[in-house]
Protein backbone atom coordinates (compact mmCIF):
# COMPACT_ATOMS: atom_id res chain seq x y z
CA UNK A 1 0.00 0.00 0.00
CA UNK A 2 0.78 3.67 -0.36
CA UNK A 3 1.96 5.73 2.28
CA UNK A 4 -1.20 6.68 4.49
CA UNK A 5 -2.44 10.10 3.69
CA UNK A 6 -5.84 11.98 4.07
CA UNK A 7 -8.34 10.47 1.64
CA UNK A 8 -8.99 12.86 -0.91
CA UNK A 9 -12.28 12.91 -2.69
CA UNK A 10 -12.47 13.28 -6.54
CA UNK A 11 -15.80 12.96 -6.91
CA UNK A 12 -16.60 16.70 -5.65
CA UNK A 13 -20.43 15.27 -5.93
CA UNK A 14 -21.86 11.88 -6.40
CA UNK A 15 -25.49 10.92 -6.04
CA UNK A 16 -26.11 6.93 -5.93
CA UNK A 17 -30.03 6.76 -7.44
CA UNK A 18 -31.64 3.91 -5.94
CA UNK A 19 -31.01 1.43 -8.40
CA UNK A 20 -27.87 1.47 -10.12
CA UNK A 21 -28.94 -0.48 -14.11
CA UNK A 22 -27.76 -3.94 -14.40
CA UNK A 23 -25.18 -3.96 -16.82
CA UNK A 24 -24.84 -6.97 -19.40
CA UNK A 25 -22.96 -9.41 -19.07
CA UNK A 26 -18.78 -9.27 -20.58
CA UNK A 27 -17.52 -11.49 -22.51
CA UNK A 28 -13.99 -12.24 -24.30
CA UNK A 29 -14.36 -10.31 -27.89
CA UNK A 30 -13.52 -13.03 -30.44
CA UNK A 31 -9.80 -13.88 -30.89
CA UNK A 32 -8.77 -12.31 -28.12
CA UNK A 33 -7.54 -15.33 -25.53
CA UNK A 34 -8.35 -16.12 -21.48
CA UNK A 35 -4.94 -15.72 -20.04
CA UNK A 36 -3.92 -17.05 -16.73
CA UNK A 37 -0.36 -16.52 -15.67
CA UNK A 38 1.85 -15.78 -12.79
CA UNK A 39 0.33 -12.97 -11.46
CA UNK A 40 3.80 -10.59 -10.67
CA UNK A 41 2.38 -7.39 -10.17
CA UNK A 42 -0.55 -4.89 -10.64
CA UNK A 43 -1.43 -1.64 -12.46
CA UNK A 44 -3.71 0.90 -10.85
CA UNK A 45 -5.22 3.26 -13.96
CA UNK A 46 -6.99 5.82 -13.26
CA UNK A 47 -8.75 8.28 -15.51
CA UNK A 48 -9.20 12.07 -15.63
CA UNK A 49 -12.84 12.20 -16.06
CA UNK A 50 -13.22 15.66 -17.68
CA UNK A 51 -11.42 14.28 -20.75
CA UNK A 52 -13.42 11.50 -21.40
CA UNK A 53 -16.53 13.58 -20.97
CA UNK A 54 -15.01 15.43 -23.47
CA UNK A 55 -14.56 12.72 -26.15
CA UNK A 56 -18.17 11.20 -25.82
CA UNK A 57 -20.96 11.80 -28.23
CA UNK A 58 -23.79 11.98 -25.97
CA UNK A 59 -23.20 12.65 -21.95
CA UNK A 60 -26.59 11.58 -21.68
CA UNK A 61 -26.16 8.03 -23.65
CA UNK A 62 -26.97 5.95 -21.00
CA UNK A 63 -23.42 4.51 -21.29
CA UNK A 64 -21.62 7.75 -19.89
CA UNK A 65 -24.81 9.70 -18.30
CA UNK A 66 -23.90 8.80 -14.48
CA UNK A 67 -20.76 9.95 -15.14
CA UNK A 68 -21.35 12.61 -17.98
CA UNK A 69 -24.23 14.30 -17.82
CA UNK A 70 -24.08 16.36 -14.53
CA UNK A 71 -27.07 14.79 -13.05
CA UNK A 72 -25.61 12.72 -10.76
CA UNK A 73 -22.45 14.65 -9.64
CA UNK A 74 -18.79 15.86 -11.34
CA UNK A 75 -16.03 13.54 -11.50
CA UNK A 76 -12.13 14.42 -11.25
CA UNK A 77 -9.95 11.31 -10.87
CA UNK A 78 -11.91 8.16 -11.44
CA UNK A 79 -10.57 4.33 -11.32
CA UNK A 80 -10.66 2.82 -14.76
CA UNK A 81 -9.64 -0.45 -13.14
CA UNK A 82 -7.28 -2.27 -10.94
CA UNK A 83 -4.77 -4.44 -13.52
CA UNK A 84 -3.16 -8.14 -13.06
CA UNK A 85 0.30 -7.68 -14.62
CA UNK A 86 3.06 -10.26 -15.20
CA UNK A 87 6.76 -9.99 -16.68
CA UNK A 88 5.48 -9.39 -20.16
CA UNK A 89 2.75 -7.86 -21.98
CA UNK A 90 0.97 -11.09 -22.39
CA UNK A 91 -1.15 -10.33 -19.26
CA UNK A 92 -3.73 -12.37 -16.83
CA UNK A 93 -7.48 -12.10 -18.16
CA UNK A 94 -10.91 -13.44 -18.35
CA UNK A 95 -9.75 -15.94 -15.71
CA UNK A 96 -13.26 -17.10 -14.68
CA UNK A 97 -16.97 -16.74 -16.25
CA UNK A 98 -17.78 -13.91 -14.50
CA UNK A 99 -21.79 -13.31 -13.27
CA UNK A 100 -23.35 -10.05 -13.37
CA UNK A 101 -21.64 -8.00 -10.79
CA UNK A 102 -24.38 -7.75 -7.36
CA UNK A 103 -25.88 -4.28 -7.31
CA UNK A 104 -25.05 -3.65 -3.68
CA UNK A 105 -21.31 -3.55 -4.91
CA UNK A 106 -22.02 -1.27 -7.86
CA UNK A 107 -23.80 0.72 -5.96
CA UNK A 108 -21.17 0.95 -3.47
CA UNK A 109 -18.70 1.72 -6.31
CA UNK A 110 -20.25 3.79 -8.65
CA UNK A 111 -18.72 7.18 -7.27
CA UNK A 112 -14.64 5.64 -7.81
CA UNK A 113 -15.56 4.53 -11.19
CA UNK A 114 -18.99 6.06 -12.62
CA UNK A 115 -19.74 3.20 -14.60
CA UNK A 116 -21.81 0.18 -13.59
CA UNK A 117 -20.87 -0.91 -17.23
CA UNK A 118 -16.91 -0.36 -16.51
CA UNK A 119 -17.52 -1.77 -13.33
CA UNK A 120 -18.76 -5.24 -15.02
CA UNK A 121 -16.14 -5.44 -17.79
CA UNK A 122 -13.14 -4.50 -15.02
CA UNK A 123 -14.74 -7.59 -12.85
CA UNK A 124 -14.69 -9.96 -15.74
CA UNK A 125 -11.64 -9.21 -17.57
CA UNK A 126 -9.49 -8.19 -14.73
CA UNK A 127 -10.82 -8.84 -11.49
CA UNK A 128 -11.94 -12.66 -12.11
CA UNK A 129 -8.33 -13.49 -12.51
CA UNK A 130 -7.49 -11.92 -8.66
CA UNK A 131 -10.02 -13.15 -7.11
CA UNK A 132 -13.50 -15.30 -6.93
CA UNK A 133 -15.53 -12.52 -5.28
CA UNK A 134 -16.10 -9.33 -7.03
CA UNK A 135 -16.57 -7.67 -3.57
CA UNK A 136 -13.07 -9.00 -2.74
CA UNK A 137 -11.65 -7.24 -5.82
CA UNK A 138 -13.72 -3.60 -5.58
CA UNK A 139 -12.67 -3.69 -2.14
CA UNK A 140 -8.45 -3.89 -2.66
CA UNK A 141 -9.12 -1.68 -5.82
CA UNK A 142 -10.39 1.13 -3.70
CA UNK A 143 -8.46 1.00 -0.93
CA UNK A 144 -5.86 1.38 -3.49
CA UNK A 145 -7.70 4.06 -4.79
CA UNK A 146 -8.45 6.01 -1.83
CA UNK A 147 -4.37 6.50 -0.87
CA UNK A 148 -3.47 8.05 -3.67
CA UNK A 149 -3.08 11.83 -3.55
CA UNK A 150 -3.89 13.96 -6.54
CA UNK A 151 -2.29 17.14 -7.39
CA UNK A 152 -3.58 20.60 -8.05
CA UNK A 153 -5.79 19.69 -11.46
CA UNK A 154 -6.68 23.31 -12.18
CA UNK A 155 -2.77 24.47 -11.50
CA UNK A 156 -1.64 21.42 -14.23
CA UNK A 157 -4.21 22.71 -16.72
CA UNK A 158 -3.55 26.26 -17.02
CA UNK A 159 -0.51 25.86 -19.02
CA UNK A 160 1.30 23.19 -20.93
CA UNK A 161 2.67 20.11 -19.53
CA UNK A 162 4.91 17.38 -20.11
CA UNK A 163 4.55 13.77 -19.59
CA UNK A 164 7.65 14.10 -17.07
CA UNK A 165 6.24 17.20 -15.33
CA UNK A 166 3.06 15.29 -14.67
CA UNK A 167 4.96 12.20 -12.99
CA UNK A 168 6.28 15.30 -11.10
CA UNK A 169 3.22 16.76 -9.61
CA UNK A 170 1.74 13.09 -8.69
CA UNK A 171 5.40 12.39 -7.03
CA UNK A 172 5.35 15.62 -5.15
CA UNK A 173 2.16 14.70 -3.32
CA UNK A 174 2.35 11.06 -3.00
CA UNK A 175 5.36 10.23 -1.00
CA UNK A 176 7.20 7.04 -1.33
CA UNK A 177 6.39 7.05 -5.03
CA UNK A 178 8.76 8.30 -7.50
CA UNK A 179 8.21 8.94 -11.41
CA UNK A 180 9.80 5.46 -12.71
CA UNK A 181 6.65 3.83 -10.85
CA UNK A 182 4.02 6.38 -12.47
CA UNK A 183 2.90 5.70 -16.11
CA UNK A 184 1.09 8.91 -18.01
CA UNK A 185 -1.02 8.60 -20.98
CA UNK A 186 -2.15 10.93 -23.58
CA UNK A 187 -4.50 10.96 -26.40
CA UNK A 188 -3.51 11.54 -30.22
CA UNK A 189 -3.97 15.10 -29.50
CA UNK A 190 -1.94 15.08 -26.42
CA UNK A 191 -4.64 15.31 -24.26
CA UNK A 192 -3.78 13.48 -20.62
CA UNK A 193 -6.38 10.74 -20.00
CA UNK A 194 -5.13 8.48 -17.79
CA UNK A 195 -2.23 8.17 -14.98
CA UNK A 196 -1.41 4.45 -14.07
CA UNK A 197 0.71 3.96 -11.04
CA UNK A 198 2.67 0.57 -11.30
CA UNK A 199 2.52 -1.68 -8.38
CA UNK A 200 4.62 -4.73 -6.91
CA UNK A 201 3.51 -7.97 -6.28
CA UNK A 202 2.24 -6.78 -2.67
CA UNK A 203 0.27 -3.98 -4.20
CA UNK A 204 2.97 -1.67 -3.18
CA UNK A 205 4.61 1.01 -5.44
CA UNK A 206 7.31 -0.41 -7.73
CA UNK A 207 9.31 0.38 -11.01
CA UNK A 208 7.27 0.16 -13.99
CA UNK A 209 8.73 -2.38 -16.51
CA UNK A 210 9.56 -1.08 -20.24
CA UNK A 211 6.20 -1.85 -21.82
CA UNK A 212 3.91 0.21 -19.12
CA UNK A 213 6.17 3.18 -18.99
CA UNK A 214 3.35 4.95 -21.05
CA UNK A 215 3.97 8.48 -22.60
CA UNK A 216 7.80 9.49 -22.71
CA UNK A 217 9.17 12.38 -20.54
CA UNK A 218 9.18 14.83 -23.29
CA UNK A 219 5.68 14.27 -24.65
CA UNK A 220 3.53 17.33 -25.05
CA UNK A 221 0.80 17.11 -22.53
CA UNK A 222 -2.31 19.15 -22.18
CA UNK A 223 -4.89 18.87 -19.52
CA UNK A 224 -8.71 19.56 -20.21
CA UNK A 225 -10.03 21.57 -16.96
CA UNK A 226 -13.15 20.63 -14.77
CA UNK A 227 -16.48 22.17 -16.49
CA UNK A 228 -17.41 25.71 -15.28
CA UNK A 229 -13.90 26.18 -13.70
Amino acid sequence: MFVPAAAQAQALACNIPDRVSVPRLEQPKRGEPVRNPAITGYLLSMSWSPQHCAGVRNPRDARDRFQCSGENGRFGWVLHGLWPETDGPGYPQWCRPAKIVPQPVLKQHMCMTPSAQLLQHEWAKHGTCMSPNPAAYFRSAELLFRAVRFPDMKKLAAKPQTAASVRRAFTAVNPGVSAPMIAVSADRQGWLNEVRFCLGPRMKPAKCKPFQSGAKDGRQIRVRPMPGR
